[in-house]
Parts: structure tokens; C-alpha cells; sequence
């Protein structure tokens, strides 16, 4: 891992990025990152995890776990997802949860690059099953700021939930801005 200091001062003085928030020190939560519209993204959020200090993973598309790429994600705290078919990913990120006192994952709730207009709603099922917070981040590309968000909890009105959600991310820019939530 890079070093923390390091990794602020090339967020701060190189980038010329703000971080505004930081991350709860709870056991357990699901870090929804909105938008996410390059593979810039995975390096922005790597560096953002390193200035927090924070053991956070993230899960990406079983394509990029491949014989050539696959050390390269997972040493950089990535699993492999499979998303073809109804494998019940929700099901299974319950159990990774479940397996471990301390676990963190950060999940793009738009399952694409591409320009969507809802959220997809896995991370809010695992969340609210496993009855842990959700951390709402926005990589705001056009100001250069990455806002951590206070910490979400679901209730029993689902449409509500995502609505909130929605409108936390709704309006910023992402490294793509015709992809832009």
C-alpha cells in the first residue's frame, strides 16, 4: 500500500483535490461511490482509502480478475464479482459480510460506466439485510472534491430510501460527464 502521507499530499498538492468528510470507524458498512464513469474512478478511490487510513475493499467485474490482470486487483483489495445471470450476488456478498468481524466494501450502485438514471439496488438489499449503514461518496470531478457523505440507514420504505440516495448524488459530475449520474 502507499504510504498515507504520501497519498495526501499527491491528492492535495498534485491533483489539487479537497477530501470533505471522513470515514466512520464502524465494524461494517457498504461505501456506495457515485459516479462512477471511468476506470480513473478505481485510482481516485484507491488514493482516497489510503489518506483514510481505512480497510476498505471493493468488488469489480470477474473480467478484470483474469491470468494477467487478476494480482494486480486483488492486491489492490479487489474480489471478483460474477454479474451474468441470477448468481444472488446479493446472497453472496451477505455471506462474505457475515465471514468476517470487520468488513467494508465499497460497490458503484450504478453496476456501470455507463450513463444510467436509477441506481441499481443491491447495495441497499445488502445493507438493509445485514442491518449496517451505507456510506454515500461523491467523486465530484468538475469541482475536484470527494464528499464522504453522514452515513445512510435504511428503513422500512425502500422508494423513500433510494430517493434520498439518489438525490445526494444527483447533479455531479464524474470524470465522464455524459455518464454523470
Amino acid at each position: 500500500m502507499i504510504n498515507r502521507n504520501f497519498s495526501r499530499w499527491f491528492f492535495n498538492q498534485i491533483l489539487n483535490w479537497k477530501m470533505i468528510g471522513t470515514f466512520p470507524t464502524l465494524p461494517k458498512y457498504i461505501v456506495a461511490v457515485v459516479p462512477h464513469t471511468s476506470w480513473v474512478d478505481l485510482i481516485l478511490g484507491v488514493i482516497v482509502r489510503n489518506i483514510s487510513g481505512e480497510s476498505i475493499n471493493f468488488v469489480g467485474k470477474k473480467e478484470l480478475f483474469g491470468p494477467l490482470t487478476g494480482w494486480f486487483f486483488r492486491a489492490l483489495g479487489g474480489a471478483p464479482i460474477d454479474r451474468s445471470g441470477n448468481k444472488g450476488s446479493v446472497d453472496s456478498m451477505i455471506a462474505v459480510f457475515n465471514a468476517h468481524t470487520k468488513f467494508r466494501i465499497a460497490l458503484a450502485p450504478e453496476g456501470t460506466r455507463k450513463k444510467v438514471t436509477q441506481l441499481r439496488t443491491g447495495f441497499y438489499h445488502i445493507a438493509k439485510r445485514l442491518q449496517i449503514p451505507i456510506v454515500p461518496i461523491s467523486f465530484d470531478y468538475e469541482n475536484k472534491k470527494v464528499v464522504i457523505h453522514p452515513i445512510f440507514n435504511t428503513s422500512k420504505n425502500e422508494k423513500k430510501d433510494m430517493d434520498t440516495l439518489e438525490s445526494i448524488f444527483r447533479g455531479v459530475v464524474g470524470y465522464s460527464k455524459k455518464n454523470s449520474f
